[in-house]
């Protein structure tokens, strides 16, 4: 059974930080293509980062610059470290495995405050 387990979220003021992790179980990591994606209030979900088995990486305009994916294929965690953190930013952050099927975790809120 696939499991993805957001943690890290919070509240914090404007120009912050905060680190999440996803945690996956029940899939081969390494192979799979892991994002991180956010849904505002009264928005859809919208991509956020990508991070390939290669560790290629792919920013939202919105994030570049102030947010970093990596990953770590030996504890099957993906990071997603928020920097400069704005109001806009606020919304609840998921986790998704993509390979030959797409799973997603439950999320974690970030609210960022001016």
């Amino acid at each position: 059974q696939v499991q993805l387990v957001e943690s890290g979220g919070g509240l914090v003021q404007a120009g912050g930080s905060l680190r999440l992790s996803c945690a996956a179980s029940g899939i081969i990591f390494r192979l799979n293509v892991m994002g991180w994606y956010r849904q505002a209030p009264g928005k859809q979900r919208e991509l956020v980062a990508t991070i390939t088995s290669g560790s290629s990486t792919n920013y939202a305009d919105s994030v570049k610059g102030r947010f970093t994916i990596s990953r770590d294929n030996a504890k099957n965690t993906v990071y997603l470290q928020m920097n400069t953190l704005k109001p806009e930013d606020t919304a609840v952050y998921y986790c998704n495995a993509q390979r030959l099927e797409s799973y997603w975790g439950k999320g974690t809120l970030v609210t960022v405050s001016s």
